[in-house]
């Protein structure tokens, strides 16, 4: 053990000398610690006297700012500006393995304008956000190569330059780190391309020139010409026609010059310009960063005054979680074999010796030293949603029939779905109705349950939809008629209809009033047109329709995505209208669970996008709005789900609302460790899954409301205290159309309530309500 200890001694004096190389202090390393390397455990226990950190923490005030140098237990080093265990301010900060950052901080992350270095010889500067690349800076690659732009997120994302390592440069607009929008690529032979392009491919409408003169001006797809073309020479003779790198499909006319006509050569092969042309024209792939600033942690102590002296502090990471690695002692400190910290776990004598600490153990608040209110806390672990239907349950031959109507409908051979779909296939009668006798059919397999109709709405369209929507039918007919039975929600909804989930949660699957189908088959068209147009719509998203006949009875039931399909526990859901009349939760605060959803009135969120997402969202809001109104629709709802980042080591989110408090079960849904959730995060290759509304990282900022108005105060007051969290949103409940009984709704309302207050309103005015509500619930990030 000795051995060990005073190879660690020797370790920490090394660390000393590279950060004085490095940073060029005169700060002397403690001869006592290299000299006592290999000392008993008498010298031991003074050496806190002579660690150059101790005496600066016994002489500053909580929330004090001063100067201070620190040699952090790891070998880290920092030097700069600190307040209460964090660098904050203007700072230098190594790492043992050669990264280094200096800048501004706040609260531990970088965040202003700072300089990141790598050991490579790689450099970022500019713009930092909590830890992230963010704003505008300029890369510059270890073999050369810059980018000079905006950024997201460690991404490059917005308008920028990069110069190419080979001479070749790109001018233009970014998303998620690749070229997406318009923008002009530059060859180093002088070759240049200028139009669309989509996840770093050519691809669009976009014109290539040439250095010899020639010109290709058409569409493009995965970086070759795809679809109506034009190809030009300098002599003025072109080719028009259907391009494909596919000689099957190419097909035009070609249209010589006058020159040619008299004499020249007529024989040419439009698939020269896909095997000779376009030969060198390759793009350059973006360079691979081996760890991005926000994965860097800092090595800071917990100040333990107070506390039991015999309880030795734990290392903590800079946003507050305890690092939950295997700890090993190492002569009076304590490090970690886990690279990446996870606050999932906290022993009984930790807990129990910290009751002094500066630090919040929980959801960190960034730029708040106390959090307000007393802490609820949440489960590790949340039971799953709804009862499975077995053998024996009410609805089992439903179940079945369902089944089989799905693996009918969708297994049945067709023609390839075309996006252009004719008038006819939105026709309500466009219907087909199908027998499943017991024993079996020349087109239905036999089955156990009895005699059944299954009938088809718009099969077409639907099967259109789920081509649109990227949904692979052997993997939707595993996810709803595999092995694994659907799950019944345990209570039906205020409409009455029933909701039911495929095992993988992917799927949702619930019963329609014949009115309901009525108004969708009557706006479908409208619909299939809208997400068509909108990739990022946040409309429900519908993949069939269709209606079983059992026992002389009727049940119709559409089949939608889940919007909380997902790797992410989530800890609170809410679903918001703008209206404040009965939009409080009726269950008592004990009853309440992660499964609970919340109204307006239980909102004390401010939820905070990044810029370039908040924009897109207030753009898609418009749009979806527009389209329900046009529609007229009302009475939907945004759908909000919440994971918070940091539900730390006793799972404690931020009061002041009721929160899952909820039971643990066997039957349980997995939760991400914090590792997992920092590697989808972090990793630009995890970007592919974040859409708006959609596995989203943000923040939300708590509010409070006034005590005198809270009843009619949709949205309270900030309290600057901050979340790190991932956002699910979509607008749900787009079937109710303004009828005769929600207008006689309105009007009797209108007499006992506030007509504002009520949630059953015409079209227009709802549409502005809503829009203008869920646009104070959101705002940009600052």
């Amino acid at each position: 053990m000795k051995a060990w200890e005073a190879t660690v001694r020797k370790t920490q004096a090394a660390a000393k000398k590279r950060a004085n190389t490095i940073f060029g202090t005169s700060y002397a390393v403690d001869p006592n610690i290299v000299a006592g390397a290999g000392a008993g455990e008498g010298e031991e226990e003074n050496e806190s006297d002579h660690h150059p950190n101790h005496e600066e923490d016994e002489f500053h005030a909580s929330g004090e700012v001063y100067h201070a140098e620190r040699f952090l237990p790891n070998g880290d080093y920092y030097t700069g500006y600190w307040a209460d265990n964090f660098p904050h301010g203007q700072g230098k900060y190594w790492w043992t393995d050669g990264c280094m950052y200096v800048g501004e901080w706040f609260r531990g992350k970088s965040m202003g304008r700072g300089i990141f270095s790598w050991p490579s010889g790689a450099m970022y500067e500019g713009n930092f956000k909590s830890g992230f690349m963010d704003g505008e800076g300029t890369y510059t690659g270890a073999i050369g190569g810059t980018y000079r732009g905006a950024w997201v997120m460690n991404l490059k994302h917005g308008h920028g330059v990069k110069e190419y390592v080979n001479g070749d440069s790109y001018e233009g607009d970014w998303s998620r780190g690749s070229q997406e929008g318009q923008g002009k690529y530059q060859w180093k032979n002088g070759n240049h391309y200028v139009g669309e392009w989509k996840n770093g491919k050519i691809c669009g409408h976009g014109t290539m020139h040439w250095t010899n003169g020639n010109v290709y001006e058409g569409n493009w797809e995965d970086g070759l010409p795809k679809g109506n073309g034009t190809f030009k020479w300098p002599d003025g003779s072109f080719y028009v026609g259907h391009w494909s790198s596919d000689p099957g499909e190419q097909n035009g006319t070609y249209y010589p010059s006058g020159s040619l006509l008299e004499g020249g050569n007529l024989e040419w092969d439009p698939q020269e310009v896909f095997s000779k042309d376009l030969k060198e024209c390759k793009v350059c792939a973006t360079e691979k960063v081996p760890i991005w600033p926000s994965q860097k942690k800092l090595a800071v102590w917990r100040s333990s005054k107070g506390s039991d002296p015999s309880v030795r502090p734990r290392r903590m990471s800079v946003d507050g979680r305890i690092d939950a690695g295997v700890d090993k002692d190492l002569g009076g400190m304590r490090l970690s074999d886990g690279a990446a910290p996870s606050p999932w776990n906290v022993s009984a004598v930790d807990r129990a010796g910290n009751e002094g600490d500066d630090v919040f153990v929980g959801l960190q608040c960034e730029g708040m030293m106390n959090l307000r209110g007393t802490p609820l806390r949440i489960p590790k672990m949340v039971k799953r949603q709804g009862e499975t239907i077995s053998k024996g349950h009410r609805n089992y031959d439903l179940m079945l029939n369902l089944q089989l109507g799905i693996r009918h409908s969708v297994g049945r051979p067709g023609p390839p779905p075309s996006l252009d779909l004719k008038p006819s296939a939105f026709d309500p009668k466009e219907k087909f109705w199908t027998k499943f006798p017991p024993e079996g059919s020349k087109i239905t397999p036999p089955h156990q349950s009895c005699e059944f109709k299954w009938k088809d709405y718009c099969p077409k369209v639907f099967r259109t939809l789920r081509m649109l929507f990227k949904v692979d039918a052997a993997d939707y007919m595993l996810s709803i008629c595999g092995n694994d039975a659907l799950r019944e929600l345990s209570s039906p909804g205020k409409s009455g209809s029933f909701f039911y989930l495929t095992n993988d949660d992917r799927y949702m699957i619930k019963t329609m009033k014949k009115a309901e189908v009525k108004v969708l088959l009557r706006m479908l068209n409208a619909y299939y047109n809208h997400v068509r147009a909108f990739e990022n719509t946040l409309v429900t998203k519908y993949y069939g329709l269709h209606c079983v006949k059992l026992n002389g009875q009727k049940v119709r039931f559409i089949i939608m995505g889940n919007l909380f399909c997902s790797e992410y526990m989530i800890h609170r859901r809410y679903d918001l209208k703008g209206s404040t009349f009965g939009r409080l939760t009726d269950k008592p605060e004990s009853e309440i669970d992660a499964n609970t959803t919340l109204k307006d009135l239980d909102l004390n969120f401010i939820f905070r996008l990044q810029k370039t997402w908040f924009q897109e969202f207030r753009r898609q809001v418009d749009r979806d709005c527009e389209f329900l109104e046009q529609e007229r629709i009302m009475d939907y709802s945004l759908l909000v789900g919440l994971h918070f980042m940091e539900a730390s080591n006793d799972d404690i989110t931020p009061s002041g609302s009721v929160t899952p408090i909820g039971n643990y079960s066997d039957e349980a849904v997995p939760r991400l460790s914090r590792a997992d959730v920092d590697q989808l995060l972090l990793d630009p290759a995890g970007w592919a899954s974040i859409r708006l509304g959609i596995n989203m990282p943000a923040r939300v900022e708590r509010t409070e409301r006034n005590n005198d108005a809270a009843e009619f105060q949709l949205v309270g007051e900030p309290t600057g205290e901050y979340y790190d969290v991932i956002l699910f949103f979509g607008i749900i409940d787009i079937l109710q159309d303004y009828d005769i009984t929600k207008k006689l709704e309105h009007a009797y309302k209108s007499i006992q309530y506030d007509p504002n207050s009520i949630s059953a309103v015409d079209p227009k005015q709802y549409s502005r309500r809503f829009r203008d509500y869920v646009l104070k619930a959101f705002a940009e990030d600052t």
